[in-house]
C-alpha cells in the first residue's frame, strides 16, 4: 500500500494507529455561480472557504474492522491532519473493506468548526 501512518479516534476516545497507508488529500474552493439566461457569461463568486477530503488507503485485521466500524457508526470521529499535523474533526462518509484482500478505503470529509 503506502508507508504513511495515519491516526483516528472517536469523538471521545483513544488515538488508532493504521500503519503502511496512503494517505490522499483534496482540497476546493466553495464556488457560486450565477448565469443568468439570455445574458452573456456568468458570475463566478469565490466565496473564501475551503473542503478538504481525505482518502486512507491500507489494510486492515478483523479486530481492525469492527473498532473501524463503531467509529463510522458512532458519530463525527477526528483525524490526525498528516501534513498539516493537526487535528481535524471529519465526516466518516465512506468505508470500503475487501474481506478476501484485507484492504480498506476510508474517505472523510473536514468539518469546519
Amino acid at each position: 500500500m503506502g508507508d504513511q501512518v495515519f491516526f483516528l479516534r472517536p469523538a471521545n476516545g483513544e488515538w488508532i494507529q493504521f500503519s503502511n497507508c496512503s494517505v490522499k488529500v483534496a482540497i476546493s474552493r466553495r464556488l457560486t455561480r450565477t448565469i443568468i439566461h439570455g445574458g452573456e457569461g456568468d458570475d463566478l463568486i469565490d466565496e473564501g472557504s475551503e473542503s478538504a477530503v481525505y482518502t486512507v488507503r491500507g489494510t486492515l485485521d478483523l479486530d481492525q474492522y469492527k473498532e473501524v466500524l463503531l467509529i463510522f457508526r458512532g458519530g463525527q470521529p477526528y483525524i490526525h491532519e498528516p501534513y498539516e499535523e493537526n487535528e481535524k474533526k471529519v465526516v466518516f462518509s465512506k468505508f470500503e473493506f475487501d474481506g478476501e484482500s484485507k484492504e480498506f478505503t476510508f474517505e472523510f470529509i473536514e468539518d469546519i468548526v
